[in-house]
Parts: structure tokens; sequence; C-alpha cells
């Protein structure tokens, strides 16, 4: 099996940008990604797109082409839709490519753009990635689902809206040293139990916000870097991918993600290693309740331990296993189709020594990431590690 090393890394400016085409935001990503990678144009033999709704916010379906095109290569491409883990999905499908010994050389990346569209609706937007029979016909949406989520939680396990209020705390302040992020303002945990309730327990900064943004990934071989003489210090050694039952209601447990954990399982399996050598993670933390179920369901805490570790420094920039120092979707941003492959963007700067908050990792050398989809009925997990 070949080994996959990432080659270049690009993003936008996550934010607000309703003046702009989705193709627009994907070109910069991907042309970012092509200038940091230098590999020749006529290299790239594949495109492995992530985008949830394009048709809706956009218009545009059959993106895989007008992508290509906004990246400036012509190769196929192809569009991958899995909601919010539809570039991680891509990016594990890209890696599959370059194992496989079909290419040598891929583009992975996504796209969303969302601020063009009203709260409502884009609120009912993205409320097609939940069961649309069971649960959005009941009017339910993803605030109120993972409301949910941590109602189950607190009662099985403990924990309280401080906890979570914590993990905001912590990820607005790491987004300050993030450049590509969303917010650049530190709240308190005051700020964050006083915001107003969206759904309860769940307040304004328990939720990540609307963003609109792109980012891309550019995948070697590792016999094409050393041909090339390419500086890819990061491999991807380890991809997983997990799903579980799409409605809340048809599961046996709202406050585990098994997805998520089957999708660990898997990528630490194909890492070789054990979640105990893993240096810092980049987790989808939609909402903070969402970033306590990942840290359990990736073996990194026990059930139970996880909703405190903020609160007790554990997942702080200055913690034993700093947790979402990109800021996470709380404080970075969540552009749906494209967080997949900006949690790779963010922890390949990491790990390479070239992001804002690099220095509060500077001997790490394993990371993972964890992309999930809807209320994690869809996750993928990939381990990344970097030559030291």
């Amino acid at each position: 099996m070949t080994d996959v090393r990432i080659a270049g890394v690009g993003l936008t400016k996550f934010g607000s940008h309703p003046e702009r085409t989705g193709r627009d935001l994907f070109a910069e990503a991907a042309l970012a990604a092509r200038e940091d990678a230098g590999v020749s144009r006529d290299d790239y033999e594949e495109i492995f797109y992530g985008n949830f709704m394009g048709e809706l916010a956009e218009k545009q379906g059959h993106q895989g082409p007008v992508m290509a095109e906004a990246a400036g290569l012509d190769c196929p491409a192809t569009r991958y839709e899995q909601a919010c883990a539809s570039a991680g999905v891509a990016f594990r499908q890209a890696v599959a490519a370059i194992r496989s010994g079909a290419a040598d050389v891929v583009l992975a990346g996504g796209m969303e753009r969302m601020n063009n569209l009203g709260t409502a609706e884009v609120t009912q937007s993205l409320a097609i990635a939940a069961d649309e029979l069971f649960e959005v016909r009941a009017g339910v949406t993803f605030p109120g689902a993972y409301a949910l989520m941590a109602r189950a939680y607190f009662d099985a396990f403990g924990g309280d809206s401080e906890d979570l209020a914590h993990i905001a705390v912590k990820n607005h302040a790491n987004a300050m040293h993030n450049d590509y992020a969303q917010f650049h303002r530190e709240i308190t945990v005051d700020d964050a139990l006083e915001s107003p309730v969206v759904a309860d327990p769940l307040t304004l900064y328990d939720a990540c916000p609307i963003t609109d943004g792109a980012s891309a990934v550019v995948l070697v071989s590792d016999d094409y870097a050393e041909r090339h003489g390419l500086d890819a210090p990061v491999s991807v050694t380890g991809s997983g991918q997990g799903g579980d039952k799409a409605a809340l209601q048809d599961r046996p447990h709202l406050a585990r993600t098994p997805a998520a954990t089957k999708a660990a399982d898997a990528a630490y399996a194909d890492a070789g290693i054990v979640p105990d050598e893993v240096d810092v993670a980049e987790v989808h933390d939609c909402f903070t309740i969402a970033e306590v179920l990942a840290l359990e369901s990736l073996g990194l805490y026990d059930h139970g331990e996880g909703v405190g570790a903020a609160a007790r420094g554990e997942t702080t920039r200055d913690g034993d296993l700093p947790v979402n120092l990109s800021g996470g979707l709380k404080a970075k941003g969540h552009p749906v189709g494209a967080t997949g492959t900006a949690q790779i963007v963010e922890m390949t700067k990491l790990l390479r020594g070239d992001h804002g908050n690099s220095d509060a990792v500077p001997d790490a050398r394993v990371g993972i990431t964890h992309n999930a989809g809807g209320t994690v009925a869809s996750a993928v997990v990939h381990v990344l590690e970097v030559d030291r």
C-alpha cells in the first residue's frame, strides 16, 4: 500500500461572504493549496470535492466540473455529499485513491456558501441532513437535536451548562491566534451562560455560526514526493469511517456517538496507534456538547469524563491534550461542506509548525481529526503524523 503525504494546504478566511460565489471561494482555497504544494498543474489526476447544500444555496448541482475549472485544473472531479462530513468523506476517498496506486497526485477539498440566504432559510436547509420523515416533519432542528443529546448526557453522566461554557471560552481563545477564523473575540464563562437560549440547555455561545468558506488539500504518494523533492513532512497514516441511524429516536443512547467510535477504531488500527498516542485533536464541535461526545467516542476520555475536560484545563492550549487549537467549528466557523478538509488544513499546519498555535504543541507527532454529519449519523476520522 502506498503511503500518502500532504504536499499543500489552502483555506479562505471563514466568515460571512454573501457577495462571493462558491466557485470563487473554492478557487481561492485550491490555488493556495496548489501554490503551497508546488506540484505541476499537469500532474493532478483527480479532484475529490465536498459540498452539502449547493443546490439550495446557489441553485448549482453538478459541481465537480465547475470546481475543477475554478481550481484551474483539467481532470475528473467528483462531488461528495455526507452532510457536515462531506469534505471528510471526500478526503477519505482521495487517500484511498493514492493508497491503491490509482493516482499519485490529487486535490481534495470542499466549499459551502450560506450567508446569501437568511437565517431561517439556512436553518431549514441544514435540517435536510436529519431524517425528513421522522424528524424534520416533526419540527426538529439541529440546535434542538443537540439539546436533546446534551440533556441525555447530563442525565446519564452529570455535568452542566457551565462545563459546556468552558469549551466555548477555550475555542474562542484559540481562534484569536488563527488568521482564518470567523471570530476573533474572547468570551468569558458568564458571557456564554448569559447569552440567549437557543434550545435549552444550549445558548448562543454553545452553537457554531453560519459560515461561508472553502478548504483544499493536495495529496501525493510518498514515491511522487521523493521523486520531485517535495517538502511534505505530514503523512496520512490512518483513515476510518462509521455510520449510525439517521434519526435520534432509533438509537439506543443519545449521549454516545458510536459512528465516531467505529471511525476512530478503524483509523487507529489503520495507523497502528492507540488513543494515548494522540498529541493534538481537531474535533467536530458544531455545538459544545458535540466536542464532549467526540472526545469520548474517540477514546480520549472515558464516558462521563469528557464534559469537564476544558474546565479542568486538560484540553486548553496549555493542557495535556489541546483540542481545537484552530478555534473549532465554534469560533473558527463551520462552512458545512468545507469543514472536513479545513480540519486537515489546520492539523497539517499545527504539525509542521506554521500555524498560529503551533507553539502550543511544538513536539506533537500525532494528530487526529474528527468530522461528523448530522447528529453523528456519519463520522470520518483521520490520523496525521509528522516526520520529526
